[in-house]
Formats: structure tokens, C-alpha cells, sequence
């Protein structure tokens, strides 16, 4: 109950954020980053898990500060609204399972969870 009550909040939320342009807009950036990356992040075993969004965006904070990156900040900038959209829906996070991962393997599943994130927001 609680994973629904989340999809429906993060589909809600994302269909005041960006729309499907931006969405692909996030992903091409995104793939373009993890081409230019050599850094370790703190990454969710399960990018699902509703308790694991606040890494993910810690994630992608560890990436926006690294200088390599400073040529991606229209992806941060993107990426923020979209975040901005899930915050207030975010609840008190119990434990989220994660591991020190390459930046290329926390991009890959920051792809998925965008893209699953523009799905529910496609069917919602």
C-alpha cells in the first residue's frame, strides 16, 4: 500500500514537472555524463525503493559537485525540478540498502529510474 501510495505521488508529481522532452532532454544528458565520469557513489541496491529516493538525489548532488560535471548543469538544473516535484511527497525514509558504486553504474540506474518515473507519469 504504502509503493502505491508513492508511484502515485511520484506520478503526480512528475506530471507538474518536466514533461516527456525533458524527460528524454535528462536521459541524453545523463549518458552523455557517465561517459565523462570516474567516481564512486553511495548507489541504492533497488532504484524502486521507496526509501532509497533521498540517495539517489544525494547521488546526483556528489555528481553536480564535481568539477567534470560543470558542463552538465542544465541536467542538474532539469533534474532539480524534478526533485523539487517528489520532496514535499517524501515521507520519513527507513533504511535503504546501498553500496559504493562506479558513477557509470549510478547513472544507469538513474537513467531507469527516470525513465520509470516518465512511464507511470505517461499512464497516470
Amino acid at each position: 500500500m504504502k509503493t502505491h501510495l508513492y508511484l502515485l505521488l511520484l506520478a503526480a508529481g512528475i506530471s507538474a514537472a518536466p514533461d516527456m522532452s525533458s524527460t528524454a532532454e535528462l536521459l541524453t544528458l545523463l549518458q552523455q555524463m557517465s561517459e565523462s565520469m570516474n567516481l564512486r557513489i553511495e548507489t541504492p541496491d533497488d532504484m524502486n525503493d521507496v526509501n532509497c529516493i533521498s540517495t539517489i538525489f544525494e547521488g546526483t548532488e556528489q555528481l553536480k559537485t564535481n568539477p567534470a560535471m560543470k558542463k552538465f548543469s542544465g541536467f542538474f538544473q532539469k533534474f532539480e525540478r524534478l526533485k523539487q516535484s517528489l520532496t514535499p511527497s517524501l515521507g520519513r525514509e527507513e533504511k535503504c540498502d546501498t553500496e559504493r558504486k562506479s558513477a557509470t553504474v549510478f547513472m544507469g540506474r538513474l537513467m531507469t529510474f527516470i525513465r520509470k518515473a516518465a512511464l507511470r507519469n505517461a499512464r497516470a
